[in-house]
């Protein structure tokens, strides 16, 4: 294990407050008083002791100037904003060898807001249909306008900037298609892909026939209230013109795939039961303004978009889905004139990861900046006896 960014040597202090400060303060009393489920219980424990003394760690050592800092583990939550970095950059490397030398599509599938309470009394099953729903509108579309198959990365986000439901997928569409009988690549037009209008009401016919047939086999309920009105009325899907280069491609990627409701760098203030945050307000030329909730009302939001255990947020469909992938992917490549063979993936460890991210050698001693931190040995976990400051 190495020194992970954001750790805190003895005596340092943070400059400013984090999500972490919200629960320790305000967390205990928010479960007593509301009912949650246990995946939201748990993610409040995890941010609350992540990097903490209480999930233990390993003492380092300068060999230079014998300075020591202890360096505590992660808590690993896909929710928690201190934990994606590394997340994001293993993930990252893996698509690397997965992109084709083609423009790549940006569309944006959103649910109509009058939709939210019933996804968030049955998200799994709500949530699963939306990704069917999306992704059977565009491999269908594929299908119709290029006679083949399509590949298609969609990403799940459930928050809009002020963490209120809003849920919406958005998808990496390579420009082109593999043909069915797999002997061509037949590719998009440089500035269009589908049009907007139609794959906006192939997707609302889609979604609302998916939610009425699970309705009918009892898996959720209240559809008719919801549904009714919104036939008429028409869903958003937004589409963006390809991308320049695979690589723009893999940067754009990572700032949607492995990001949470709220990362620490836009917590302003926590203090006298009031949270205040940065957003960006889209109506206002997207703005940076500021917004300041309740506590309770501020961790109200962000519970809200805390998903089902093992369900997946990101996922891959046609010649990119992985029970597609090996056979097609290599032909796709083979079409566009690359090696069919998938590079392999440098191992690296979390340490060169990091540094590669952040620009900082995280191993480099922080005190004389010139000796290298060893471990020396383990801190086993210490459970904190006193309370978190509720002030």
């Amino acid at each position: 294990m190495v020194p992970l960014a954001g750790s805190l040597a003895a005596g340092e202090k943070r400059s400013r407050p984090e999500l972490a400060d919200v629960f320790r303060r305000y967390g205990a009393s928010f479960e007593q008083t509301h009912r949650l489920s246990a995946a939201q219980r748990k993610v409040i424990r995890a941010v609350k002791v992540c990097r903490t003394q209480e999930l233990g760690g390993h003492l380092y050592r300068c060999d230079a100037c014998d300075f020591e800092r202890p360096v505590y583990n992660s808590c690993r939550n896909r929710h928690c904003p201190k934990c994606q970095s590394l997340a994001k950059a293993r993930w990252l490397e893996k698509q690397i060898a997965e992109l084709l030398p083609v423009g790549y599509f940006h569309l944006v599938f959103t649910v109509p807001h009058e939709f939210n309470r019933l996804i968030l009394a049955h998200k799994k099953v709500a949530l699963g249909l939306l990704f069917k729903a999306v992704s059977e509108t565009l491999i269908e579309f594929g299908q119709r306008r290029f006679g083949g198959t399509m590949g298609i990365i969609a990403v799940l986000h459930t928050w809009d900037q002020t963490l209120k439901d809003h849920f919406h997928l958005h998808c990496l569409v390579p420009a082109g298609a593999l043909s069915l009988d797999h002997s061509r690549w037949i590719g998009a037009r440089p500035n269009f892909l589908f049009p907007v209008k139609a794959l906006s009401q192939l997707f609302r016919a889609k979604f609302l026939s998916l939610l009425q047939k699970a309705a009918d086999q009892g898996k959720i309920q209240e559809v008719n209230d919801a549904s009714k009105a919104l036939r008429q009325k028409n869903w958003v899907v937004y589409a963006k013109k390809p991308f320049g280069s695979p690589h723009t491609v893999l940067d754009y990627l990572g700032r949607y795939t492995h990001r949470v409701a709220l990362s620490n760098d836009r917590i302003l203030d926590v203090h006298n039961g009031q949270v205040s945050f940065s957003y960006r307000d889209r109506k206002d030329n997207n703005r940076l303004k500021s917004k300041t909730l309740d506590a309770e009302e501020f961790i109200c939001r962000f519970l809200l978009h805390v998903l089902p255990e093992g369900f997946m947020r990101v996922r891959h469909f046609g010649f990119l889905a992985n029970r597609s992938k090996k056979q097609m992917l290599p032909q796709c490549r083979k079409l566009l004139h690359l090696d069919p063979t998938l590079p392999e993936i440098p191992k690296r460890s979390a340490q060169n990861l990091l540094h590669e991210l952040t620009g900082i050698d995280l191993s480099r001693c922080p005190h004389c900046h010139k000796g290298t931190l060893i471990a020396i040995g383990e801190l086993p976990p210490v459970s904190c006896a006193a309370p978190w400051d509720s002030s």
